[in-house]
């Protein structure tokens, strides 16, 4: 109808919230937005990562493109990385690292002189500039063992080997490469409605009941001790699988459940990979949305101008 507004009013709601990790719902909108946003996190949040390496001596067992490699793959704090320039858009430099607006550089010097092995990690990598640093796992109070927390291993080194090397770490993007990704996963689900009949449930034997709810391969139902009902205990286990219909149409009673994704309602669960906190990704995607969003709206104003003024238009913006 001409005039109608499709406007929505997206609501969040938090259900569980760490530093690496996020758990929230998202109401009132539908799929196409729930999955923007879940690819704006994966491939187009920007963190800060190795990103040129110049190996000065190495004489480990692995080669300079492999060190390379896995010093890329290195997660750093990137909470700046919004501020920052891309290297290819920065003026104040020529790309080689000396460069605040756009670049940190680090360093690794590591040497074994002894019999024992040396483990090289990501802890001997000294950064310029104390904001962006590896990420400590060490304090994610994840119950690690003490043997793991002394950061990500780059190589390990025999008696008289060595490793030097200087890094340039820039800002970029996961849809340039996966290094700067700062999520290790993103998934949404719809949330999903349950309605048991009660009435027909009720004809079936405790037996029967039992046999019914084992045939879904979550814990999505249960049977209760005291009433003996079958009551849902956890919807969001559900993977939509119909088992649960299959079993009820073989039992002969087509229709003993009901079971419909929301169309308007997604639960999320994100996880970063320590570059950036959980929460801090979810906001930051959301600023990049809204960013694509308000070009495209200058886009659809532009070609309206164009309509309404003619070759006016296109040539008041140089066209």
């Amino acid at each position: 109808m001409e005039g109608a507004s499709y406007q929505r009013f997206p609501t969040v709601k938090i259900r569980e919230l760490k530093d690496d990790y996020c758990k929230f719902e998202l109401h009132s909108t539908d799929a196409s937005l729930a999955n923007a946003l879940r690819r704006v996190m994966i491939a187009e949040v920007p963190t800060v990562a190795i990103d040129l390496v110049e190996i000065e001596v190495n004489s480990s067992v692995l080669n300079d493109e492999f060190i390379a490699h896995r010093l890329g793959l290195i997660p750093l704090t990137s909470d700046r990385a919004m501020s920052m320039r891309f290297s290819r858009d920065c003026d104040a430099c020529d790309g080689d690292g000396q460069c605040e607006f756009c670049s940190v550089e680090f360093h690794l010097r590591a040497k074994c002189i002894n019999d024992q092995t040396l483990d090289v990690t990501s802890k001997d990598l000294y950064s310029s500039d104390h904001t962006v640093v590896p990420v400590d796992f060490s304090d994610s109070g994840s119950g690690i063992e003490n043997s793991e927390q002394r950061g990500i291993i780059i190589v390990k080194l025999r008696r008289g080997q060595e490793l030097r090397l200087r890094a340039i770490a820039r800002k970029g993007i996961g849809k340039d490469h996966a290094k700067w990704s700062p999520a290790a996963t993103v998934t949404f689900m719809y949330e999903p409605e349950i309605h048991i009949n009660e009435d027909m449930m009720d004809t079936l034997s405790l037996e029967e009941k039992q046999g019914w709810v084992d045939s879904s391969p979550t814990k999505v139902f249960d049977i209760d001790a005291a009433s003996q009902q079958v009551v849902v205990v956890d919807p969001e286990a559900y993977a939509y699988d119909d088992e649960v219909i299959k079993k009820a149409e073989a039992m002969g009673k087509p229709g003993l459940v009901e079971i419909y994704a929301k169309e308007d309602s997604f639960i999320f669960t994100v996880e970063s990979t320590g570059a950036i906190k959980a929460s801090q990704l979810v906001l930051n995607a959301i600023d990049i949305l809204k960013q694509k969003l308000d070009a495209v709206r200058l886009s659809e104003d532009t070609v309206e101008a164009d309509e309404q003024f003619g070759e006016l238009g296109a040539h008041m913006r140089g066209g």
